[in-house]
């Protein structure tokens, strides 16, 4: 099971039984092994009886975690939701021997570390980490949170679910009254609270939610409430489940200068093309940029061929044609695949947004702010004839409806100034199938797919100029419809899942 480094599989240390030696015991530990030891035998049974809440929570899991991944499941039990997310390396660890004997002997094929989560006997690092309704039984959340982050690299994702504390006194009665499987006493933490943790570990938070508003099933009024109600604002925190996704805080001692990209789709545009080669600045490592024509007919290629002979600039200027495709969604991903650089930025050919700019997005990516950049030109105010009132008022409706079904803040989903990292858009090509071709644009494509990857959004204001060379691409009215249908698209595959 040798791989090569970076996809190492992480290392334990067995001993003849099969358990792994923790570096450190808790004091409750013995009592917590024994009671899960109990618990065992009927573990799997309760939760057969339990089907609609384990269906929904194991969906959700496997919405947030791509398969093919390397998993750590801390707190596994009997190993069913660490199987259902598919890994291409799998471990869990849990302290009840009797729960992992279970596992182990359901999926031969994941790894099983009798371990606890305050010192978990193992190393390397793993893509997703997920904690599992576990964080009630932790004596020292913070601590085991630190012990976590030396399993997780740049790119790690730590996921937690966690029963809603307003939900204490209903869990309560539901135990006493044997409709729910025991617990030990619980830590019943908020959201906030739990956020509030991961930051003085060293995690910063990504996205935080609530899912599931009535779990168990009622034919239609089940679908009602959790399609539907549950993701009301105001309903929505009345969920019995809580989530949070997490990566590592990033350290100013690991940045690093980065080569860059700068992709500018076009057509049409013959009249900006040379300002935009003379105001783009040097970024990083070294620059280049390329403009990837859609079958202009008023002499844009000769005027980037003219340009091209004559820049004497610090950037490499380069030409592709976009060809048989249509849109500038297909015009951008043919540029990011022919690009070179390491930061992969958008910028629209009408420079309605300055090209002097862009300095801000890379520094946001290299910095750690976040890991897709997205301007936002609904903060300063815009030149006269930028943007028509329509399509104002539009951009804010679509904008809070996005931020509601992403769960991250978005004030303009159509500003085409974008960045991100080439491994990171590796990820969102990786994933495209499970939105399909649906976005002529290609700011959602990416938008989406950032999501779904669990990367960081953050957003940068940007002036919005008036365009001086050229006609807009934007129907107001037609591709009002389509955002219309990239409302349903969302909202189907980030909460029908």
């Amino acid at each position: 099971m040798r791989l090569q480094q970076e996809r190492a599989v992480p290392r334990f240390q067995p001993s003849g039984n099969g358990q792994a030696t923790a570096p450190r015991v808790v004091s409750s530990t013995d009592k917590a092994r024994a009671f899960f030891d109990a618990l065992a035998p009927t573990r799997d049974r309760d939760k057969t009886r339990h089907w609609y809440y384990y269906r929904y929570l194991t969906a959700f899991l496997q919405f947030v975690v791509p398969p093919g991944q390397r998993v750590l499941e801390v707190g596994c039990g009997t190993g069913d939701l660490l199987a259902a997310v598919d890994p291409v390396v799998g471990v869990g660890l849990d302290i009840s021997h009797a729960m992992l004997t279970i596992a182990r002997r359901k999926y031969p094929h994941l790894h099983f570390v009798q371990s606890d989560a305050h010192g978990p006997a193992l190393s390397g690092r793993f893509d997703y980490i997920i904690l599992s309704d576990l964080v009630g039984d932790l004596e020292d959340v913070q601590e085991a949170f630190a012990r976590l982050k030396h399993l997780a690299g740049p790119g790690t994702r730590l996921i937690i679910t966690y029963y809603n504390y307003l939900w204490e006194p209903v869990l309560k009665l539901a135990e006493r009254l044997g409709l729910k499987s025991p617990q030990n006493v619980q830590n019943w933490l908020p959201v906030d609270d739990i956020e509030g943790f991961l930051a003085l570990s060293g995690f910063a938070t990504i996205r935080k939610g609530y899912r599931l508003l009535l779990p168990v099933y009622l034919p239609g009024l089940s679908w009602c409430c959790n399609t539907i109600l549950a993701h009301l604002p105001g309903v929505r925190r009345l969920c019995l489940t809580q989530y949070l996704i997490a990566r590592v805080a990033p350290d100013p001692a690991d940045r690093r200068e980065y080569s860059c990209s700068v992709i500018v789709p076009c057509r049409n545009e013959a009249g900006n093309i040379r300002e935009i080669v003379n105001r783009t600045p040097s970024l990083g490592a070294g620059t280049e940029v390329i403009f990837v024509d859609g079958n202009s007919t008023d002499g844009t290629v000769d005027r980037i061929q003219e340009t091209i002979a004559s820049y004497e600039g610090p950037n490499t200027i380069r030409l592709i044609h976009q060809g048989e495709g249509v849109g500038k969604g297909d015009a951008v991903r043919k540029g990011f695949e022919a690009a070179t650089g390491e930061l992969l930025i958008i910028l629209d050919a009408d420079v309605s947004v300055d090209p002097e700019a862009l300095p801000k997005f890379y520094h946001a990516i290299v910095e750690g702010h976040g890991e897709f950049a997205n301007g936002s030109r609904m903060v300063y105010p815009m030149a006269s004839q930028a943007m028509r009132l329509l399509n104002l008022i539009g951009n804010k409706v679509f904008s809070m409806i996005f931020t509601w079904l992403l769960e991250q803040r978005l004030r303009d989903t159509l500003c085409g100034t974008k960045a991100l990292l080439q491994r990171d858009y590796e990820k969102i090509k990786a994933g495209r199938s499970y939105f399909g071709d649906f976005d002529p644009f290609g700011d959602f494509d990416l938008l989406f797919g950032a999501a779904k990857q669990n990367l960081k959004i953050v957003e940068l204001p940007v002036r919005y100029r008036d365009r001086t060379y050229g006609e807009t691409k934007i129907s107001r009215f037609r591709h009002g419809l389509l955002l219309l249908r990239m409302c349903w698209i969302a909202y189907k595959r980030f909460r029908l899942y």
